[in-house]
């Protein structure tokens, strides 16, 4: 299975930047969060975005090189896998394409009026990987 990768391009402003004018810490986990929340509306069909939401579990970040202002950033994401409740997503924030920032979430996915865990139905792979 391939996964289909979701890119969005940011450019950084000067409230993105932190006492050193690099771009904060926080500010990437904003991009990254965004990058999927958009990533799983324009994948999923209505019906499916309604049945359930997203919670997470762990971030890992690792920071390569710093953005600074006016950087244009690409931030892709892609699902590597899904599993009874989770999916794990990576994502590339780079810069003229040097990976500058390269992260990974575990997120839970979850029954909107229960807020129960909700297994995830094998549609769900059909939105993320090419070939299903």
């Amino acid at each position: 299975m391939t996964p289909i990768v979701f890119s969005e391009s940011r450019t950084v402003v000067k409230q993105n930047l932190d006492e050193l004018n690099h771009v904060n810490n926080v500010v990437y986990l904003e991009f990254l969060q965004d990058v999927a929340i958009h990533h799983w509306h324009t994948a999923a069909p209505a019906q499916t975005i309604e049945s359930l939401r997203w919670i997470v579990r762990k971030h890992e970040i690792e920071y390569l090189k710093p953005a600074r202002l006016n950087d244009v950033l690409e931030v892709k994401t892609w699902v590597e896998s899904f599993s009874g409740v989770t999916s794990h997503r990576f994502y590339e924030i780079s810069i003229d394409g040097v990976i500058i920032v390269k992260a990974n979430t575990i997120w839970i996915a979850i029954d909107p009026v229960s807020q129960k865990p909700k297994r995830l139905s094998n549609d769900i792979m059909s939105y993320f990987f090419e070939g299903l």
